[in-house]
């Protein structure tokens, strides 16, 4: 991870953290990024609580041995989303270790081998401050615009609930009150991050999962927005085709995901006798996904993720 206060000018510059803005100015920044996963050829990501916690464990570990900074995430269970600064070799391998590290549990875990080798990772260059803001909010949105029964600022397996929050009223997460535990001991933490890579002595724990403000630049996306009122109002008017017209479609789901993938385990079991969507050649897919549009009625772009299909290709035959 990038030595802040070592960076701190550089990190400042190219952040155009002290620059004077005046309403409506845009600022040109440098060495930002948004990296993001396809859910479309996969079944999951995370299966459960502890594939997600175990994911948010991750980060930290993975974080922790590149130079970059982590502006922003959310897991889904189908995909992942980053926000990162710094040089885009060194944000790109960042992402490729976590994706390959994830596989590598799911294997562990499920037997699932490769599960995630033909996984699609994307990435936009983010060249001023303007998108740097509305990229930050779209990906805490994501649970939100999923349909998922969450704020985007108490979705827990996000950066949302780290900002801007206070630590003087009953509102306040746990974290900010510095009742988390403290884990010293290095077979326990190499227990909770499931690897021998070398981390400092002392790490801060919620409910078993490694607080994220210890690898999230918290203090930077703050000053990125400057006040609490500009964030919400990112966070209230940015819409998808703020990020989409930059570089693809990133799919905004209306139904919840969980909810479909099991309708889809029926469907399939009904229609093919099996539950797993690898196993079904692009025929097959295609008539799960017009069965599935005709019985769920959801949205063209959400029934062709859970088809394991791409939207443009599909979407005039749905």
């Amino acid at each position: 991870m990038i030595d802040k206060e070592l960076k701190r000018v550089e990190i400042k510059s190219d952040l155009g953290l002290e620059r004077i803005v005046a309403k409506g100015d845009v600022t040109q920044i440098k060495k930002c990024w948004h990296f993001y996963t396809s859910g479309e050829s996969i079944d999951a990501m995370f299966y459960t609580q502890e594939d997600f916690n175990d994911g948010m464990n991750r980060i930290f570990t993975v974080i922790n041995t590149y130079e970059v900074l982590l502006l922003s995430f959310v897991l889904m269970d189908t995909h992942v989303h980053f926000i990162l600064y710094g040089e885009l070799e060194a944000s790109s391998r960042f992402v490729h270790e976590y994706i390959r590290r994830t596989s590598m549990y799911l294997n562990s875990k499920y037997k699932k081998r490769n599960a995630l080798s033909h996984i699609q990772i994307s990435h936009q260059i983010i060249d001023d401050d303007r998108y740097l803001k509305s990229a930050i909010c779209y990906v805490v949105k994501n649970p939100v615009n999923a349909g998922l029964p969450y704020c985007s600022w108490d979705y827990p397996w996000s950066s949302g609930p780290l900002y801007f929050r206070h630590a003087d009223s009953w509102t306040t997460p746990k974290w900010r009150l510095g009742t988390e535990d403290l884990v010293i001991k290095n077979e326990e933490i190499r227990k909770l991050i499931k690897s021998r890579v070398r981390i400092q002595p002392c790490i801060r724990v919620i409910d078993g999962i490694i607080s994220p403000s210890q690898y999230v630049s918290v203090d930077i996306v703050e000053r990125i927005f400057r006040s609490h009122k500009a964030y919400n109002y990112f966070l209230s008017t940015t819409k998808d085709v703020d990020i989409e017209s930059r570089g693809g479609a990133i799919s905004n789901l209306t139904v919840p995901l969980s909810e479909m993938r099991n309708n889809r385990s029926i469907l399939m079991g009904e229609l093919f006798g099996m539950t797993e969507l690898r196993r079904l050649n692009t025929t097959q897919r295609l008539h799960l996904a017009k069965c599935m549009k005709t019985r769920y009625n959801c949205s063209t772009k959400q029934i062709a993720k859970l088809s394991g299909l791409i939207y443009d290709e599909v979407k005039d035959y749905l």
